[in-house]
Order: C-alpha cells, then sequence, then structure tokens
C-alpha cells in the first residue's frame, strides 16, 4: 500500500487569471487594467448580525480621525495612492474619500476593504506594513458604521 501527500495551489486574490476556474469560489477573474486579469472578491459575503458591533462598542470610526491614517500607513505607499507601481491598479485610489474624476475611494470600495483586509487578511500583501489586530477592527467598525466621513461632518 502506497501513501503520499497531495499539495495543491489555491490562487488567490491578485493572482493573475484569463477565467473564473482559474480562482478559488468566492472570486472572479476581472480585468484590473488594460492587459491585467486577476482573481479578486466580486461578491463579498452579506454582511453578519455581529459586523455592526454591539450599542457599547463607542462612536463609530471616521475617515477624517481614525480611517486615513491607516490607509496612509498601510494602503497607500506604492499600491492604492498617486503612485500604483506597486498594484497596477488605477481604479480606485485609498487616499482619497470618495470618487474624484471617476476613479473610485475608499468609500466606495468598502465591500472590498472590508473582504481583503478584515475577513480574509489578504491585504497588504505580505511584506508591506499591515494594519494591527485593533486597526482592522477600526476598519469593520468604520464600513459596519456607514462609511462616516467626519465627526464634525467634514468641516
Amino acid at each position: 500500500m502506497a501513501s503520499g501527500c497531495l499539495f495543491a495551489e489555491n490562487a488567490g486574490p491578485g493572482h493573475p487569471c484569463s477565467d473564473d476556474s482559474e480562482c478559488p469560489a468566492s472570486y472572479r477573474c476581472v480585468t484590473v487594467s488594460a492587459e491585467q486579469r486577476s482573481c479578486e472578491v466580486v461578491y463579498p459575503p452579506a454582511p453578519l448580525e455581529t459586523d455592526a458591533g454591539s450599542a457599547d462598542a463607542g462612536p463609530v470610526p471616521t475617515w477624517c480621525k481614525d480611517i486615513r491614517p491607516l490607509m496612509a500607513a498601510s494602503c497607500v505607499a506604492s499600491c492604492h495612492g498617486a503612485d500604483t507601481s506597486g498594484s497596477k491598479r488605477t481604479d480606485f485610489r485609498l487616499d482619497q474619500y470618495a470618487a474624484i474624476g471617476g476613479v473610485n475611494g475608499a468609500r466606495d470600495m468598502a465591500a472590498r476593504i472590508k473582504a481583503r483586509a478584515v475577513d480574509t487578511q489578504t491585504m497588504p500583501p505580505t511584506g508591506s506594513p499591515a494594519p494591527s489586530t485593533a486597526e482592522r477592527e477600526l476598519l469593520r467598525q468604520w464600513i459596519a458604521g456607514g462609511t462616516p466621513l467626519c465627526a464634525d461632518g467634514g468641516t
């Protein structure tokens, strides 16, 4: 009787692909630029009842005070800001709150941020500065709380 091991590599988010069969079940092969397709979360899971937190969770984090500095530290450097050389993604920027000139901002990408940075923790990629567990929880609370801009209404 013979025994052995079977190793399989499961292509994850950001993995180059040509069709959906090359991506994990919860991902789809999508066009991310004129010359690139990759596995990406297209239909993130529905929010859980626990995603909203509890009544005693305190104030909802805001973009201005809590989330913008977190994005600057973990996401913007050379990937999801003015310099996209690390990601080649030009359809969104995480150094801006809302869409500007057809380029989505963090508010527009909230479901994707939750799926990638909070739920699966596949962003940022290994080797990049990553948010702490507490910072990932801030992201979850911000998204569950409706992605507020600033406590003062943005002024």
